[in-house]
């Protein structure tokens, strides 16, 4: 039997699951802005009791690898990495965006064969994390930043029906809700109850990053603002 702890941190929502194989037997999270640093490892130990697991009987640990908060990111890529180093266990990740997407597609079950999923992100300003994936969660349009404005987001004229979510959604919902084929699904955030399918298929084919020089996706470069004496 397999069982893999999930780890998501990569916006306000600190999300820990284990998973048997593709399946959630344990879940808890809390969506409270960026409380990652206090909540993670509690959150790891309260589902490693509820499954009565110890830490020693996880086969390997997935982590949401972004795009996303830098700050999120590193807490739970750091996290991820020291547990796997201390237990000689495997690191999986699992990209941010298409986790979301995998979520809609197979919770929300909109029934059209052609509908697109678009998460976005909110990268603050006027800015988002957003991809496009098909029904297979191939990617129509890869990860990217996009800065949205009347023109930025003809991207998304795509002559199919687009299912728009995630938090960076709301901001852009005005500039695309006057266009034709879009829909909006509401309350969509990255959890780790959505990266149980994708970590077990990863699991079974061996993908496994480095634990060693493994680092999140950050997409954009760390901009900080040195404090005024």
């Amino acid at each position: 039997m397999t069982h893999i702890l999930c780890i998501e941190t990569s916006s306000t929502m600190c999300s820990v699951c284990i998973t048997q194989n593709d399946k959630v037997i344990a879940c808890k999270e809390l969506n409270n802005g960026y409380s990652h640093a206090e909540n993670l490892h509690v959150f790891i130990e309260d589902v490693l009791k509820e499954t009565n697991l110890t830490v020693k009987q996880i086969s390997a640990v997935a982590v949401s690898k972004g795009p996303g908060s830098y700050t999120g990111l590193r807490i739970g890529v750091s996290s991820a990495k020291g547990l796997c180093y201390a237990l000689q266990i495997p690191l999986i990740s699992i990209d941010t965006l298409q986790s979301m997407a995998y979520r809609v597609n197979s919770e929300f079950r909109i029934p059209n064969s052609e509908l697109l999923y678009c998460p976005m992100l909110d990268a603050r300003r006027m800015e988002v994390y957003c991809a496009v994936y098909d029904k297979n969660l191939e990617a129509i349009i890869p990860v990217n930043a996009l800065v949205l404005d009347e023109t930025t987001v003809d991207v998304f004229n795509l002559n199919k029906p687009v299912c728009f979510f995630g938090d960076g959604m709301t901001k852009a919902k005005a500039l695309l809700q006057n266009k034709g084929h879009t829909l909006f699904a509401e309350d969509v955030f990255p959890s780790s109850l959505s990266m149980a399918a994708l970590a077990f298929k990863k699991f079974t084919a061996k993908q496994f990053e480095d634990v060693a020089y493994f680092e999140p996706f950050y997409l954009k470069e760390f901009f900080t603002t040195a404090k005024k004496l």
